[in-house]
């Protein structure tokens, strides 16, 4: 997995150290001015690993000198009491970087860890879990990527990645037929479009008119089983992915896996994750060499 550490996500790290005011903290300065340290980031419960790049960032933005050396890979999974990473360089550096690099880490490795609960929840299910655009604003980028450290896939990055055609579209164009032709008539046929159906009655309608990806939204599981029958029998069925959204929780999926879906979008992912548990901890701290 990779990240780039794009203008807007340094935007996000150089305001994280802007608000905290790194170049006055008078405690750790008072302490440890001119000593080198080592220090240990230190997991408090189990959960799945997302961040490094921007740790790595923080800390190459607070002071190039301090290293960072992670014990495994993004994705990887924790237990209480592990080593996550090792850390050395200034003192003042570590202590001045600690709340920030965290700050980030958790987060992202708190919807990682949500993720891998869901995609887990489907057992050996082909179908995928993907995120939604219910997103932290501002840290979209971030968001979804720590959804693919937790073995999730991305769904549409922003309204330009992307048609979806949903209810209230439909309603103002009057009809699917109409709001996907008024679609067509714009979009360019790089993208593929999507059709929020929330009836049944509604699932030849977006085939006969040409979409590309049908979410079944808020439907129970015997009406999403009888959706993807209809689907994959019409003619194009088999080019059509099929999409299962509303109120998608763990439970939920546990009894979704065999019903035929190609993927389960989740808003919760992103929007209902907590943060993890993990402490830095100073390990040692001398003169400076």
């Amino acid at each position: 997995m990779h990240l780039y550490i794009s203008p807007r996500i340094q935007q996000l790290i150089d305001l994280a150290i802007d608000e905290d005011e790194i170049g006055f903290d008078v405690t750790s300065q008072a302490f440890f001015a001119g000593e080198h340290g080592r220090a240990e980031l230190v997991a408090k419960e189990s959960f799945v690993l997302a961040g490094q790049p921007v740790v790595n960032a923080v800390f190459a933005r607070v002071d190039p000198q301090v290293k960072v050396h992670f014990a495994r890979s993004e994705g990887a999974r924790f237990e209480a009491g592990e080593v996550v990473a090792s850390l050395e360089g200034p003192t003042v550096s570590l202590l001045r970087g600690e709340r920030i690099a965290l700050n980030f880490m958790q987060r992202m490795s708190g919807v990682a860890t949500l993720t891998a609960a869901f995609v887990a929840a489907l057992g050996e299910s082909p179908t995928r879990v993907v995120d939604t655009r219910k997103t932290l604003p501002g840290w979209r980028a971030l968001d979804k990527y720590a959804v693919v450290c937790g073995g999730g896939a991305n769904h549409r990055y922003n309204l330009a990645s992307g048609v979806m055609i949903k209810d209230n579209h439909i309603a103002a164009a009057g009809s699917i037929r109409e709001a996907l032709a008024r679609v067509r008539r714009q979009a360019p046929h790089s993208v593929r479009v999507e059709v929020e159906i929330t009836e049944l009655a509604q699932v030849e309608e977006a085939l006969d008119a040409g979409a590309e990806i049908v979410m079944l939204d808020n439907m129970n599981r015997d009406q999403m089983i009888e959706a993807v029958a209809q689907i994959r029998g019409h003619r194009r069925g088999n080019d059509v992915v099929i999409e299962g959204s509303g109120n998608m929780t763990r439970a939920r999926l546990e009894h979704l896996g065999d019903v035929g879906l190609d993927i389960i979008s989740v808003g919760a992912l992103t929007h209902s994750a907590t943060a993890v548990d993990v402490s830095m901890k100073l390990r040692s701290s001398t003169g400076a060499v």
